[in-house]
């Protein structure tokens, strides 16, 4: 009895202490689930370091864009989120006359804010980018603005170690022949014009008892043109002075036209045999290796087969024929206008040949993301190539010569090469070389990225480092051939990086710290950092992540 009363007077305090118990746990376990952080720091102009007040700031959860907020700071340029929880964020800034910059913003990379147990995110340094503008006047000879002008922008700057020249933008001038280009980010530009005399005439041409003869009294002073002419007065890019707009900066850059005599040419044609008509061609000038469309006179010349083009300027200029598959022309030549008169005859080289392809995907995909292949010549494309129903694609007419085959693709991830057999023996690379009058069979295997990289950086002290960046190497190529090949990522503020879309391959993973700008493609510039690096091996069927087991040695430039 007396035993039984004490049990149940245990059994009260006993499960009172049990329910307490699990209450905790619980209440633990939501805390440790609702554990939030803060992400503070103030924005500052990345070109002189002044604080930017009524700057919108934004942070958004990388994995669901749809998780975001933002604020304005306010005239110290400090901002802060509160109850961020645990995760990884991107942090921006946008205000006007600035670059939309992400937190440590490199090249297009940047790193991404972490919020965990022992890591700052609230005294953090967001810089923005200031923007620059070219501005200017386009005079003719007589001192007087010249409307209607048209301005072309070129920009020129390095990304990964790749040097690149691209169009920027186009600019019409005003009625006091102003033109300007805003929002510039610092870098190398190039700024040129084309533009007709207003008192031009062109001469008339005709065919007189077999010969072509002028039949007109236009003065040569009104015979002109104006050749596209850069800054400095250059009339070529490779001339031509470049005007390097720092953060934030405002240059003024007038241009200064001169004309010159004027070049008339008679381009004949052949007539298609199949649509009995005449491949009326394409005539465009180039510049720094790129055609663009000429500002001149074309009609007919009066005799069948033939058109007559004025207002040249001499120089080197593109000849191009319609697609009999339709589509984009066909570059056929290159030709140089240096006389009046001068008589173009558009055809086919004797000695061409056709470069036939067979296709497939590595693992027996569809061909479907694949939208056409080209041949390149340097930085100019010479030929396009649409797939056919069986999986070809045939380049026809190609002149002799050394080529690069590139695949142009339509879907999420990067396509290539990854083996070519030419003529039944298999090459390195993209390169083929075409000779005269052949016909050239390639076998193709194409590759597509899907696999990706998971590590982290750190250094010789084993702390996390933010802001380094990660490269993965193709082992045994030659970084500047196989640039395509290379993957590139920025370490986040813990340390961690992600290298997607990685084809097929060996290679070597470095991290290097404060390498941002470096000439990446000069002989010997990476191979100093191979030896340190990570060797890693992406099979062929491979497709789901890879997860470094040891951390990434972060290497000093």
């Amino acid at each position: 009895m007396t035993k039984s009363v004490g049990c149940r007077g245990w059994e009260k305090p006993k499960a009172v202490l049990f329910v307490m118990f699990l209450l905790a746990i619980l209440c633990e376990s939501a805390a440790a689930q609702t554990t939030v952080y803060r992400v503070a720091g103030v924005v500052v102009s990345d070109g002189d370091g002044a604080p930017l007040g009524r700057t919108r700031v934004s942070l958004a959860d990388v994995r669901d864009r749809r998780k975001a907020g933002s604020i304005v700071t306010g005239a110290d340029g400090r901002f802060e989120f509160r109850d961020v929880p645990a995760g990884k964020f991107s942090l921006e800034g946008a205000r006007r006359n600035f670059m939309v910059t992400t937190y440590q913003w490199h090249e297009g990379f940047s790193t991404a804010i972490v919020t965990g147990a022992g890591l700052d995110t609230a005294n953090l340094v967001l810089r923005l980018i200031p923007l620059g503008s070219i501005s200017g006047k386009v005079i003719d000879e007589s001192g007087e603005p010249v409307r209607g002008a048209n301005v072309k922008l070129v920009v020129h700057r390095e990304r990964l170690g790749e040097d690149r020249t691209f169009p920027q933008g186009l600019a019409q001038t005003d009625d006091e022949g102003k033109y300007e280009f805003e929002n510039l980010i610092p870098a190398e530009y190039f700024v040129s014009v084309a533009a007709k005399p207003w008192y031009a005439v062109r001469p008339v041409w005709e065919n007189v008892n077999g010969v072509r003869t002028r039949t007109d009294t236009v003065a040569s002073e009104l015979n002109v043109a104006y050749p596209r002419t850069y800054y400095n007065g250059a009339t070529e890019q490779e001339e031509a002075t470049p005007l390097e707009v720092k953060k934030g900066e405002h240059l003024t850059a007038d241009l200064h036209l001169k004309p010159t005599p004027a070049l008339t040419v008679i381009v004949k044609v052949q007539m298609d045999p199949e649509q009995h008509s005449w491949n009326w061609p394409a005539l465009r000038r180039l510049d720094a290796d790129r055609p663009e469309d000429v500002m001149a006179d074309m009609g007919p010349s009066g005799m069948p087969g033939e058109m007559m083009i004025s207002g040249l300027e001499p120089g080197k200029y593109m000849m191009s024929s319609p697609n009999p598959e339709g589509g984009m022309l066909r570059p056929t030549g290159q030709v140089e206008i240096t006389e009046d008169g001068q008589t173009v005859e558009l055809k086919t080289p004797v000695s061409t040949s056709t470069v036939k392809m067979r296709l497939k995907m590595l693992n027996g995909e569809d061909l479907r993301d694949v939208s056409s292949f080209s041949l390149r010549e340097g930085r100019r494309t010479i030929a396009y190539a649409e797939i056919r129903p069986k999986g070809e694609a045939v380049f026809e007419q190609v002149p002799p010569g050394k080529y690069a085959v590139m695949v142009n693709f339509s879907g999420p991830q990067p396509i290539t090469i990854g083996k070519m057999v030419v003529g039944g023996v298999e090459v390195e690379g993209h390169d083929i070389t075409v000779g005269d009058g052949a016909t050239l069979e390639i076998d193709a295997t194409l590759m597509a990225g899907v696999v990706s990289v998971d590590g982290v950086v750190k250094n010789k002290a084993g702390k996390p480092v933010s802001g380094a960046m990660v490269a993965l190497i193709p082992r045994g190529m030659e970084a500047r051939t196989h640039f395509e090949r290379i993957r590139w990522d920025q370490s986040d503020l813990d340390g961690t990086f992600t290298v997607r879309q990685i084809l097929p391959g060996k290679y070597t993973l470095i991290a290097v710290e404060d390498a941002w700008g470096t000439e990446w493609l000069q002989p010997g510039v990476l191979e100093k950092y191979l030896a340190r690096g990570q060797e890693l091996t992406i099979g062929e069927l491979m497709t789901q992540p890879v997860v470094l087991p040891e951390p990434l040695e972060s290497q000093r430039k």
